[in-house]
């Protein structure tokens, strides 16, 4: 499957088969039913004549469209092109969806990405059909719906949760986007929804298929103690939002569904986090069309066959990943792990509820007293810190990749391998390689392939753009390390090994 899917011919031959793979990544507009669905619609084909794609629901709902009451095409898993993609529209995209808009207006968006309002209009709607202020309605309609079918809430609640100036201006773009009152909206969900006060839980929607069981893993290997719990099926963690702290968890059930219980101190929060959740567990990925590019080459072929539908876990936080990565970026995951830990005991943040990562100004005023290591490693980070907590340092989910990349490179003890990890899990970059990261090479010797980092490069740009996907496979590959029965010399070499797989 070609990706992205601009092709008139291509997206009708998917709408005809009915192929969810599609769904997220375009809508079908329908003029003849004044209606737009998603790809996998169960409803009858229209005539070619009468369809017109649209890249994004937004620019759909600004030709005149509304959604099908059918197949709810705003419940769809979000599109895998803003991760694939690094332009100003991705961008934009992946700043919405964290709120930005509904906390710093269409302005803050643009000065965040460096154009003017009026020059940033223009771009997306030549882009994506709808310009911020329609983009960012879309959203909140997508988020409302989210919280009337997967939550007792009241109207009121869903609207400013949503992110909606009133509830007036909530139940009028409900009624516009699906034809319903939110009343007939909540009405018609499948299963019961959550009634604890201030918390959702629902299901997450994923295109298939999810090793979920290797994210839970990689998560259990680097749980900072007393903000992440883990188990063989769930992952939980408290965190830092713009309202407060909150918590959620993510669990798989028998049905392999992925259900998400969130709890948050203001109910704007709320959409900032699902959309966390969904970045944590690379969740808008098309892992089919990742594991078919990579399986095309024999050498590693077997490891997609092993772990089909393998993710790249993002951060829950930009800021605190980079902490993570430059901690861990020359000692093994346990003891990063353990350095972490003790981090956050001593300076974290403890709630009624749980224990925060600290802030990066407590880590630039007292991480020189809790961290351990030579002084350069700890200054380097105390820097980092300091230059994030002044914003000499940007670092959001919505940066230029390459930019931040060399942004990060100009800071003291940061080198090509944590910059280009960061890039990895802050921005959810699916085309990453880190030739420097031993592990990593120590499974691509594994697998047969270059362990030295410039032929296994010149190797890998055949797996563009999906060599993200592959570090993760080589990670999966790397030998486990060996037992205290082995000799000294043996455990050296392996810790060295796997002390580039970072926290």
């Amino acid at each position: 499957m070609s990706f992205p899917v601009t092709d008139f011919d291509e997206r009708y031959r998917a709408i005809s088969a009915r192929d969810t793979r599609f769904d997220g990544q375009f809508v079908t507009a329908v003029r003849s039913t004044g209606i737009y669905c998603r790809p996998s619609c169960p409803a009858r084909t229209p005539k070619p004549q009468n369809v017109t794609f649209y890249p994004t629901s937004a620019a759909a709902h600004e030709a005149g469209y509304r959604a099908c009451k059918r197949c709810l095409p705003e419940a769809a898993p979000g599109s895998p092109a803003w991760d694939l993609r690094s332009d100003v529209a991705a961008r934009a995209m992946r700043l919405i969806a964290s709120g930005v808009v509904e906390r710093e207006g269409v302005s803050g968006l643009a000065q965040r990405l460096g154009y003017s309002t009026r020059h940033l209009t223009r771009l997306l709607s030549t882009e994506l059909g709808a310009g911020p202020l329609a983009l960012a309605r879309a959203h909140r309609a997508h988020t409302a719906r989210m919280l009337l079918v997967g939550t007792e809430m009241p109207v009121s609640d869903v609207a400013f949760s949503a992110g909606f100036a009133s509830i007036r201006q909530c139940n009028d773009t409900i009624r516009e986007v699906f034809g319903l009152t939110p009343g007939e909206l909540r009405a018609r969900r499948r299963m019961p929804a959550s009634a604890v006060p201030g918390s959702i839980d629902l299901v997450l929607p994923y295109r298939g298929p999810l090793d979920a069981s290797g994210i839970f893993q990689w998560m259990s290997a680097r749980a900072v103690t007393g903000v992440e719990e883990v188990t063989d099926t769930s992952f939980s963690r408290h965190l830092r939002m713009a309202g407060g702290p909150a918590w959620f968890e993510v669990s798989q059930d028998a049905s392999a569904r992925l259900h998400l219980r969130a709890r948050v101190t203001q109910l704007g929060d709320l959409a900032p986090l699902v959309s966390t959740a969904r970045r944590i567990f690379d969740l808008d990925a098309d892992p089919l069309a990742v594991d078919q590019a990579l399986s095309a080459h024999p050498e590693i072929a077997p490891l997609v066959a092993r772990t089909p539908g393998i993710r790249v876990p993002g951060a829950a936080d930009p800021h605190e990943m980079l902490i993570r990565a430059m901690i861990g970026q020359q000692i093994t995951v346990v003891a990063a792990r353990t350095a972490l830990s003790a981090l956050t005991d001593a300076l974290g943040e403890r709630t009624e509820h749980g224990l925060l990562f600290p802030t990066m100004s407590a880590i630039a005023e007292r991480g020189a007293e809790v961290l351990r290591g030579p002084g350069a490693r700890i200054r380097a980070i105390v820097g980092a810190a300091s230059a994030l907590c002044d914003g000499s340092l940007p670092l959001t989910v919505g940066d230029d990749g390459v930019e931040q990349r060399a942004a990060l490179l100009a800071m003291p003890g940061i080198g090509p391998w944590t910059a280009d990890y960061v890039r990895m899990r802050v921005l959810g970059d699916p085309d990453i390689l880190l030739p420097g990261d031993v592990a990593l090479r120590a499974g691509a010797a594994a697998s047969g392939l270059p362990s030295d980092p410039a032929p296994l490069v010149a190797w890998a740009e055949r797996a563009a753009p999906w060599r993200s996907y592959l570090s993760a496979h080589l990670w999966r590959a790397a030998p486990p390390r060996p037992t205290r029965a082995s000799t000294t010399t043996s455990a050296t070499a392996v810790a060295t090994a796997v002390s580039k797989e970072k926290s």
